[in-house]
């Protein structure tokens, strides 16, 4: 006897309101969709980035301009820096980390979710911060605006004397909290990577793609540290009454120099190493061969960021330091070219 079999109807699944779909993400410790989050909170300040770029190269554009004036424009150049580093830079690669480690060494989640998560909404919330200075700041110049000392905010420009507002503090407070978020996040990479590993998977089996992850995490907890640092000087400084870049009372201004750059230039390849990962893994695959040179590919990664902590003050050869440190430093941003050639 022939059977015959009837299709089941198709019954469309009820769609969730906004507000419960809203509650899923904002509640979320899922490394997939807190790696979404990164990705999309990068992509907006991207935006807002490049409309101030764009803002700059048309004032730029042409000599004896007068498109922007010149208050503008540091506003707009100490805001751009701040933002395209910190607010999208570190957050995309972050947001791939997230999404992608866990599933390459067969990991449920990040080792610390709630870490995850709160590293990610604090890292949000310094970005909103910063640019809330537009409302609540007051610049350089007197009027309400945001930051102006340049993104690297050197002293004396950021005392009392040249920055009397509150601009200065926004930008202030937004790096501290975004170091916090970073540090949490690397933090939580690190521990993935050590102790979250499926059964088999050695250290010389996971994808250089982990590997170089955990270098740049690594980096980033020991960049990053000495700017929070600096940062929470600063603030004792414009409040408290310290004096650690205030150079008239025994302060140095070099000193902030030197914080600043000791995360400045290993950040350097806290931002290309993810490149590298990504080159690592997409070149093997479109080209159907198997990465050559693995055990120097990790060596060479491992060496970028042990020499890449003792590069930073060539960005300060003009401040009067001695002649063997001068020496030391050229030396050293040389010899950082060999495992980055490799």
């Amino acid at each position: 006897m022939a059977t015959q079999t009837a299709p089941l109807p198709l019954t469309a699944s009820p769609r969730r309101p906004i507000s419960a779909v809203l509650h899923d993400w904002i509640t979320t410790v899922d490394h997939k969709k807190i790696g979404l989050m990164y990705i999309g909170y990068a992509l907006l300040f991207l935006v807002v980035g490049g409309l101030e770029a764009m803002l700059m190269r048309i004032q730029l554009i042409r000599p004896e301009n007068h498109f922007l004036s010149p208050e503008t424009f540091n506003q707009l150049f100490t805001m751009h820096g701040t933002t395209m580093i910190f607010f999208v830079a570190m957050p995309v690669l972050f947001g791939f980390g997230n999404y992608l480690i866990p599933l390459m060494i067969g990991a449920r989640d990040m080792a610390f979710p709630r870490l995850n998560a709160f590293s990610f909404w604090v890292s949000a919330f310094a970005g909103f911060l910063l640019y809330f200075s537009y409302i609540g700041g007051n610049g350089l110049y007197g009027g309400g605006g945001a930051p102006d000392v340049g993104w690297w905010a050197y002293a004396p420009l950021t005392s009392k004397v040249f920055s009397p507002g509150h601009s200065s503090d926004y930008w202030t407070l937004s790096i501290l909290l975004a170091g916090i978020g970073s540090i949490g996040t690397a933090i939580n990479i690190v521990a993935t990577v050590v102790s979250m590993r499926c059964r088999g998977m050695t250290l010389y089996r996971m994808p250089l793609l982990v590997w170089l992850y955990a270098v740049m995490s690594g980096l980033v907890l020991v960049a990053i540290s000495p700017l929070t640092a600096a940062q929470i000087m600063l603030l004792l400084d414009r409040y408290l009454g310290s004096h650690f870049f205030d150079t008239q009372a025994g302060g140095s201004a070099v000193l902030w120099m030197h914080y600043f750059w000791i995360f400045g230039h290993p950040e350097v390849y806290v931002l290309i190493l993810p490149v590298f990962a990504f080159m690592n893994e997409i070149v093997p695959v479109f080209s159907r061969k198997a990465i050559f040179g693995y055990p120097a590919m990790v060596a060479a990664s491992v060496g970028i960021g042990f020499v890449s902590v003792s590069v930073w003050a060539h960005h300060m050869f003009t401040v009067g330091m001695t002649s063997a440190g001068n020496t030391f430093f050229v030396l050293a941003s040389m010899v950082i070219a060999v495992p980055t050639g490799i």
